[in-house]
C-alpha cells in the first residue's frame, strides 16, 4: 500500500489544545501551565496550542493569554511548537492578539472563524487576510461551524490557501467530502480538529491532529497517526477503536470540563473551570473514570 509518511506537517503530527490551569481561587496557575506543558511534550506531543477554546479563551483576559503563552514558551518552546490561539469575532482585536503573540515568540497563530456575527464568505476572506498580513507568523485556520455559526466554504479555503502565511486548517467541520475536495485543489495542510475524526481525515490527506485526547493519550494518538501514514492501516484502525472511549468520554458533558477533571484525577495541573462553565459532577466523574479505564488510559483502573 502506498505511504503518505512524507506529507509535510509544519507543526508536527500531534499537538494538544492545552487547557489553562487555574488555582482553586480561579486565578492563573502559571507554575501549573509550565508543569503541564512539559508533561504533555514528554508524553509525545510535537506541539501545544494555548489560549484556544480548550484553554478557556472566552474567559481569560488579553494579559492572561500573554502570560500563559510566555510561560509555555519558556517551559517547552525549545523542543515543541507553541501555537497561540488569537481568534476573536473582531478583526482588529484578532490582529492585536496575533501581534502580541508574535512579540512573545509564538511559533504560529490559530485563528478561529469569527463567531456569532456570521460574516459572509467575502468578510471571512478579508478577516483572515488582514490577520495573516499583520504578522510574519504562519497562520492556522480553525473551521468549527457548530460552535461559530458559520463555515468556511471549500472555495473560500482554496482562496485563502493562496496566502503565503495561511498554511494549515484545523478542521472540525465533520464533512470528509468537503475536506477532501479542498485538499485535492490546494496545498493547505489539514489537521483534524476532532479526535474521533482523525483517522477518516488521514485517509483523505490530513497530516495529523490538534487533539484534546492528547492530554491523556498523546503517545497512542501519535502511534495511530504514524501507523496510518506508514501504511499499517489495520494497526491504525485498532488504535482508533481502542481510543474511542477516550475520544467520546472526554466530550460527554463538555470537553474542557471533563479534560480538567481527568487531569485532576491524575494529579496533574488543572484546577477549576471558569463560569459559565461548571466543574464536573460526581456522576460525571464516575462515568469519565469508566470511559478512560475502558480506553486504557494509565492511572484509571480497569
Amino acid at each position: 500500500m502506498p505511504t503518505t509518511a512524507a506529507a509535510p506537517a509544519p507543526f508536527g503530527r500531534v499537538l494538544t489544545a492545552m487547557i489553562t490551569p487555574f488555582r482553586p481561587d480561579g486565578g492563573l496557575d502559571l507554575d501549573g501551565v509550565q508543569r503541564l506543558a512539559s508533561h504533555l511534550v514528554d508524553l509525545g506531543n510535537a506541539g501545544l496550542v494555548v489560549n484556544g477554546t480548550t484553554g478557556e479563551s472566552p474567559t481569560t483576559t488579553d494579559a492572561e493569554k500573554d502570560a500563559v503563552l510566555r510561560a509555555t514558551l519558556e517551559a517547552v518552546g525549545d523542543r515543541a511548537h507553541v501555537i497561540a490561539g488569537t481568534g476573536t469575532n473582531d478583526t482588529r482585536h484578532t490582529i492585536e492578539l496575533s501581534q502580541a503573540a508574535e512579540k512573545a515568540g509564538a511559533h504560529g497563530v490559530l485563528v478561529v472563524t469569527p463567531y456569532y456575527n456570521k460574516p459572509p464568505q467575502t468578510g471571512l476572506v478579508a478577516h483572515f487576510t488582514a490577520v495573516a498580513d499583520s504578522t510574519g507568523l504562519p497562520l492556522v485556520l480553525y473551521d468549527i461551524p457548530h460552535r461559530t455559526g458559520v463555515a468556511l466554504e471549500p472555495a473560500t479555503l482554496v482562496r485563502l490557501a493562496e496566502h503565503p502565511r495561511i498554511v494549515a486548517n484545523k478542521d472540525a467541520k465533520g464533512d470528509v467530502v468537503s475536506s477532501s475536495w479542498v485538499m485535492s485543489r490546494c496545498d493547505l495542510t489539514y489537521y483534524s480538529g476532532d479526535d474521533v475524526c482523525t483517522l477518516p481525515l488521514l485517509s483523505v490527506g490530513a497530516v495529523g491532529v490538534i487533539s484534546v485526547a492528547g492530554h491523556v493519550a498523546a503517545d497512542r494518538v501519535l502511534a495511530l497517526v504514524d501507523a496510518f501514514l506508514a501504511g499499517r492501516v489495520g494497526e491504525a484502525v485498532a488504535l482508533h477503536q481502542e481510543l474511542l472511549p477516550v475520544f467520546t468520554g472526554l466530550f460527554r458533558t463538555q470537553g474542557v470540563i471533563l479534560t480538567k477533571a481527568a487531569l485532576g484525577e491524575l494529579g496533574l495541573p488543572a484546577g477549576p473551570v471558569r463560569p459559565p462553565l461548571v466543574d464536573a459532577t460526581q456522576a460525571e466523574l464516575a462515568r469519565l473514570r469508566l470511559d478512560l479505564a475502558e480506553g486504557l488510559v494509565p492511572g484509571f483502573a480497569a
